[in-house]
């Protein structure tokens, strides 16, 4: 998968068991196949290549044994559309629209589907934030009517997120309880680096407090109180543009998103706005299905959602 993909290349290339069990094979062991279980370098396919046979310690396992494919009844091909379209869908793509696209089999089956491609998702936090940094925060309806979705300060039914982006770079989103000023401390520090040039917000006492002695003196504010939105380089409308796609995927995409699953939904957004710019974002995304654990469906329902 040296090539970026498109739609009808999909199509084309992966169409068939063979022909991803091949790639997924490609992806996980670039340097040949080794066993699972001992890590001997010497193995041999045995049932027309879907399963290897350890010529050391006789252990057979598939390509897809440990990883987010594991134990699933779904064709390799419809994982790889649906990975697809995930990846490739800007502002996501909804189960119940999935259960259609799969002739309505079965909703649950849909549900699931998507949730492990979001647990591959997840990303490890990646480098802390400099150049300039906006940070703000929103707040996100658990259900939502049209004109539903984004409200202001103080409305304790909603979920709070925080966005901290930088500008030209990288986005990240995180669930938070309270918007007091230590919560916003420590997403501040836990994202943005120490050689941050400048730390926008807006007027919102709080991220006085904190930014703490280590960005006091890097801190710019807007003043959204008296109504202005720009002064300048100082705004926050980069990471207000950020909340604005995921409102419009929170509304128009997956309707209503429970608390309990918030948190994966925003690591899906993060993942594919951070990789925008990646035209191998597929087969990235398939690497890290390679490698992400396997989710239990019993443990993304074990609480009410």
């Amino acid at each position: 998968m040296n090539t970026p993909v498109n739609l009808l290349t999909l199509m084309e290339q992966y169409n068939t068991e063979d022909k991803c069990r091949e790639t997924l094979m490609h992806l996980r062991w670039p340097n040949g196949a080794k066993c699972l279980r001992c890590g001997h370098d010497k193995v041999t396919p045995v049932n027309n290549r879907k399963v290897l046979d350890c010529n050391s310690c006789h252990y057979q396992f598939s390509v897809t044994v440990g990883t987010m494919f594991h134990d699933s009844h779904l064709p390799l091909v419809t994982w790889f559309v649906v990975t697809y379209l995930l990846t490739e869908s800007k502002k996501g793509m909804s189960a119940s629209q999935i259960y259609r696209m799969l002739g309505k089999k079965s909703y649950k089956t849909a549900w699931y589907l998507c949730h492990r491609i979001r647990a591959a998702m997840k990303e490890v936090q990646g480098p802390t934030l400099d150049g300039i940094v906006e940070v703000d925060e929103t707040y996100v309806g658990g259900h939502h009517h049209h004109h539903a979705g984004i409200t202001g300060r103080g409305d304790r039914k909603k979920e709070i997120v925080v966005g901290v982006r930088q500008r030209g770079g990288e986005l990240r989103f995180t669930r938070v309880s309270d918007v007091k000023a230590s919560t916003l401390y420590k997403v501040i520090h836990q994202n943005v680096s120490d050689d941050v040039e400048f730390i926008m917000t807006d007027d919102f006492a709080a991220y006085d407090g904190a930014m703490g002695s280590q960005f006091k003196d890097k801190h710019r504010k807007i003043n959204h109180s008296l109504g202005r939105y720009v002064d300048g380089d100082i705004y926050t409308n980069t990471v207000e543009s950020a909340f604005s796609l995921l409102k419009r995927g929170i509304i128009g995409t997956w309707h209503k998103v429970s608390a309990k699953h918030l948190q994966a939904y925003l690591e899906e957004m993060e993942f594919r706005f951070n990789g925008r710019k990646n035209p191998y974002l597929f087969r990235d995304t398939l690497i890290k299905m390679l490698e992400a654990k396997h989710v239990e469906y019993r443990n993304l329902t074990s609480e009410a959602a």
